[in-house]
């Protein structure tokens, strides 16, 4: 028999049987009943809207050290959602807690100490002939820091950090009966870059550029002025998060601070090799992982928007830490899924 007869006939028999088919005896489609109750994507708490758009992806300013690994390339961008600021102590503590609470006996706590709880030793490990001992002891524990960003966590912690935090938004979701957001994950490399300079094309830096003092002589970031110079923005090490003014998409400390763990493998050839519509590079077998925004202990070279760098996937650093993003949907022409 003729296939599209066949299916014909499969069609017609399913309409007079009343309801296989459509709904009611009608025959009309109308899609698939009882599906999950949706509502326009809704900002999650603790994370601003970077609207999707094109720019120019690369360095913005003298490649002084002739890397040649981030030549400018126009890519364009989908929206997104991205945390307001840095994961802090107290939020990591959160996961943390939760994790001891419900999957200790599944994961063993010694995954849970060694993988996931952050590695404090690296106030001391760090950096050689260095006190690092009080921050070691207080850093992470005492409330004093909790509204610092955590660090001490390696890519593979952040990530899986992403994935608890997914688990536990659409648990209350489903209870809800609303259908569930997108994954929590980590900005691909293109879209920490798009969100660092808030919509400003070509920036410098977060702000704008090329200054790194307000007309007030105010540092605009948390990072290292000179030689030696530490305290000249107000903090010899961290800040708390939010500390200087925001970007122009709302988004506190995309320079300095501490630096931020990216989904992508890092690899020297990537801007000419991958795509110009939402770039990514996800490669297991590369170890080194990029790391954007510069730190608290970096000169302003790696404060740039444009700057690249790395570190390897399993290594925890006093001055590495993340903050999570989310992709929209259904929200217009910028979005990525409409």
């Amino acid at each position: 028999m003729n296939k599209f007869l066949a299916l014909s006939l499969f069609a017609i028999s399913g309409t007079l049987l009343g309801g296989c088919f459509g709904k009611g005896p009608t025959g009309d489609l109308v899609g698939s009943e009882d599906r999950p109750f949706f509502i326009p994507q809704e900002v999650p708490y603790g994370m601003v809207p970077c609207p999707g758009g094109t720019f120019h992806m690369g360095q913005t300013d003298q490649d002084i050290s002739a890397s040649m690994v981030n030549m400018n390339k126009q890519v364009t961008i989908a929206g997104f959602y991205m945390d307001e600021t840095e994961i802090t102590n107290n939020e990591y503590r959160q996961f943390v807690d939760a994790i001891k609470q419900d999957s200790l006996d599944v994961l063993g706590e010694e995954y849970v100490m060694t993988e996931l709880y952050p590695d404090t030793t690296v106030w001391v490990r760090d950096f050689t002939y260095h006190m690092g001992d009080p921050l070691l002891e207080y850093y992470y524990t005492h409330p004093a820091f909790d509204d610092y960003p955590v660090v001490g966590v390696d890519w593979f912690a952040a990530k899986y950090f992403c994935n608890w935090r997914t688990k536990f938004r659409n648990a209350a979701r489903e209870e809800s009966g609303y259908a569930n957001d997108p994954n929590f994950r980590l900005p691909s490399e293109a879209e920490w870059e798009y969100a660092a300079r808030g919509g400003r094309d070509l920036a410098t830096y977060p702000w704008g550029g090329p200054y790194l003092r307000n007309t007030k002589g105010c540092m605009l970031a948390n990072f290292k002025p000179g030689r030696g110079d530490y305290a000249s923005d107000g903090f010899a090490y961290t800040s708390e998060v939010g500390s200087f003014f925001p970007n122009d998409f709302g988004l506190y400390d995309m320079a300095g601070n501490v630096s931020e763990w990216c989904d992508d493998a890092y690899m020297e050839a990537s801007v000419p090799v991958v795509w110009d519509l939402n770039p990514t590079n996800p490669d297991d077998n590369e170890p080194r992982k990029v790391v954007r925004g510069g730190s608290w202990k970096d000169i302003a070279y790696f404060l740039e928007t444009g700057t690249r760098n790395f570190e390897y996937q399993d290594s925890a650093r006093s001055y590495i830490g993340f903050r999570c993003s989310m992709i929209q949907i259904g929200m217009g022409t910028n979005s990525s899924l409409n």
